[in-house]
């Protein structure tokens, strides 16, 4: 095999680095004694430091005593596995605390040491949504509740009336008195919608196979609502049990492959399924020192137009949709579902269409995981 010139590997090296400092998110290379060897501009504006000074540091220098980054670092260069941990509490004496998203790899060429990616504004700040997503479903809890009152019990009153006007109507006056029990209907399906953001019982929950819930959800959407879109499939058939609840689950991705069978083109809609094991995938309990490890990852995809910016931050809110004549229920009720499971659901544009990840629990054997 031909060697490449010393100018050559030069010029590779320059150019790597050139691409690590276009990254927006700090990256660091430190070597097994935690000697800082390599920053990229964002980790200067991070730290509020410059490389010749942070290059004069350890790690052990940059961040507080203690800090969760220090272990992951160690555990990273024991066994020699890519980590990452999410909604992590870094403290720094410069930066003060910041919640973020760690990642740390192995650098195989050189042993002991790692590479280290910090996201600011990634998973933090969908962690932030979820647990908005969680208040606003709380408020609909509310909502509902004065519905099931103060309207859903007069409309059976006013649907009844109605019945008996039937009986004793022809021609238009029917057709009106069968348009207010369809109306009627209509508003207490939407009740009944909003009264599942009420239901408090603990999630009964154990192992389910979730590539069994895809196959059930995927022969009912295409017997009805996705008979128009082509599904595609990328299993990982060694995939461990969800530690969920098989109905509520099935009511998840039914609903996100409905959304996303709408958001399909007419001609030539596909929806991907797929499953992944994220390794080291852990998510903080916000206000607990504990770590639950969502190694399961579930993703729906369409090919459709995606989801407008401006509504991303929001989708998961209720009665936000971006459906004409749609609820904007389907996905909070999705997010209430994902977050009583200790999951989080996402929503992101792909090269064609969106597509949502729900990240979920693994069975671990004991029903109180």
């Amino acid at each position: 095999m031909r060697k490449m010139p010393v100018t050559g590997l030069a010029d590779a090296a320059h150019d790597d680095t050139v691409i690590l400092n276009a990254i927006p998110d700090p990256i660091l290379l430190v070597d097994e004694r935690l000697r800082i060897r390599f920053v990229n501009p964002a980790t200067e504006a991070f730290f509020g430091v410059g490389a010749p000074v942070l290059r004069r540091e350890t790690l052990g220098d940059l961040v507080s005593f203690g800090s969760p980054l220090l272990s992951l670092v160690a555990q990273v260069q024991e066994t020699q596995s890519a980590v990452s941990e999410y909604a992590v509490d870094l403290g720094t004496p410069r930066t003060g605390m910041q919640s973020v998203n760690l990642q740390v790899a192995p650098v195989p060429e050189q042993p002991g040491s790692v590479v280290i990616r910090l996201e600011i504004n990634s998973i933090a700040s969908k962690m932030d949504r979820q647990l908005t997503h969680r208040g606003a479903a709380r408020s609909v809890v509310g909502m509902a509740a004065i519905l099931a009152h103060e309207v859903k019990n007069p409309l059976s009153g006013i649907r009844g009336a109605a019945q008996l006007l039937e009986q004793s109507a022809d021609g238009g006056d029917r057709e009106l008195t069968r348009l207010i029990c369809d109306e009627t209907d209509r508003i207490c399906a939407l009740v009944d919608r909003m009264e599942a953001f009420s239901d408090h019982r603990p999630t009964e929950r154990g192992a389910v196979n979730i590539h069994q819930v895809l196959e059930h959800v995927r022969k009912v959407a295409e017997a009805g609502f996705a008979g128009h879109v082509r599904f595609l499939e990328a299993y990982d058939p060694s995939l461990p049990p969800v530690y969920g609840n098989r109905d509520q689950l099935v009511q998840v991705f039914l609903n996100l492959v409905k959304n996303a069978a709408e958001a399909a083109p007419e001609s030539g809609g596909e929806i991907r399924l797929s499953t992944a094991y994220r390794h080291g995938v852990r998510l903080a309990i916000p206000g607990s020192k504990d770590r639950v490890r969502l190694a399961l990852e579930v993703s729906v995809a369409d090919n459709g137009p995606g989801v407008p910016e401006d509504l991303r931050p929001y989708l998961f809110d209720p009665f936000v949709t971006t459906r004409a004549g749609g609820t904007g229920l389907g996905l909070a009720l999705v997010a209430k579902i994902i977050g009583d499971h200790g999951g989080i659901v996402e929503a992101d544009n792909a090269a064609r269409g969106a597509v949502f990840r729900a990240h979920l629990p693994v069975f671990s054997g004991r029903e109180d995981s």
